[in-house]
């Protein structure tokens, strides 16, 4: 039981992660009918800009006069600049194939994480980049046959800042002036057009938002792992795509299902089989979801009227 708990403390956290970018994959697709493949290699970045500002911010002694300032300090500019990192990305690549077919901007979501990935290849190098731990510490709940559940500070935070940020979100949606015009281009963009919503605007703010959350998720990553390469976009960003799907992708609450089934799914599964097939696992759930339940836990079937 004791070691049960343990993996299902870690799985909740890892899916808390997970979730934070299946959030950014289901709101553009949910608005343009697109999936921004490049979204993974924005986590990524957010995750550098952390290993970054950490180190700048050691140089000056920051952490240690106050662990709490460092991070808000990195968390800052890790979104802001994941941010313009997500504008920008709009603009250039999915912006101006917008009104062509839909295999275009697909195409051209696959070369822009390829290009993010070699980008911070050769201006990061390709070698691992640790970080030291920054906010050590924890509560020891049980203890039983000579195995100790811990639950440390860094977990809770993941999770509550996690929670915070969903209902923040949820509340933006449903309750203000963006969150009605989003829902309007969701429905339907032409007419969303028409009725004076400015549909640009509106998609780019979706893309800022979507890569401030994979900056967050990216500096929770960096301290919870203590190490990070230019590859680590690639697989959490299928994984978050996976649990965009598995919660029934356009589906903010579906996201967030998603990735906390995801990261129990190979929590336990690493912990009662094997780490190394973890990820088989995670995809063969997706697969059967997807056979018997095509639009996701959450999500609606799309009904066309003629």
């Amino acid at each position: 039981m004791e070691y049960f708990l343990q993996q299902l403390i870690n799985g909740l956290t890892l899916g808390a992660i997970y979730g934070l970018i299946a959030i950014g994959y289901t709101m553009v697709y949910g608005i343009i009918g697109m999936i921004n493949f490049a979204h993974g290699e924005i986590y990524m970045i957010g995750a550098f800009i952390a290993v970054i500002g950490f180190v700048v911010l050691g140089a000056f002694g920051v952490p240690g006069v106050s662990v709490a300032l460092a991070l808000a300090i990195v968390l800052i500019i890790s979104v802001v600049v994941t941010a313009a990192y997500g504008w920008t990305i709009e603009r250039l690549a999915y912006r101006p194939l917008r009104g062509s077919t839909r295999l275009a901007p697909l195409i051209s979501a696959i070369g822009m994480s390829i290009f993010l990935q070699n980008y911070v290849q050769l201006l990061q190098g390709a070698r691992r980049k640790p970080v030291p731990p920054q906010i050590p510490g924890g509560f020891q709940l049980t203890s039983g046959g000579g195995f100790d559940v811990s639950l440390s500070y860094l977990q809770i935070i993941i999770v509550v800042l996690t929670l915070v940020l969903m209902l923040g979100l949820t509340w933006v949606i449903n309750r203000t002036s963006l969150g009605r015009q989003q829902r309007a281009c969701a429905q339907d963009r032409t007419m969303a057009a028409l009725i004076g919503v400015d549909v640009g605007r509106t998609i780019s703010t979706t893309f800022v938002i979507g890569a401030a959350l994979a900056a967050v998720a990216g500096v929770m990553v960096t301290l919870y792992y203590g190490v990070i390469d230019f590859y680590i976009g690639f697989l959490a960003g299928i994984k978050a795509f996976t649990a965009a799907v598995l919660g029934g992708i356009g589906s903010l609450p579906g996201a967030m299902l998603g990735g906390i089934l995801i990261g129990l799914i190979e929590a336990f599964w690493s912990g009662y089989f094997s780490s190394e097939y973890k990820d088989v696992a995670a995809f063969t759930i997706l697969v059967l979801v997807l056979i018997f339940r095509p639009s996701g836990l959450l999500g609606r079937p799309d009904i066309e009227k003629v």
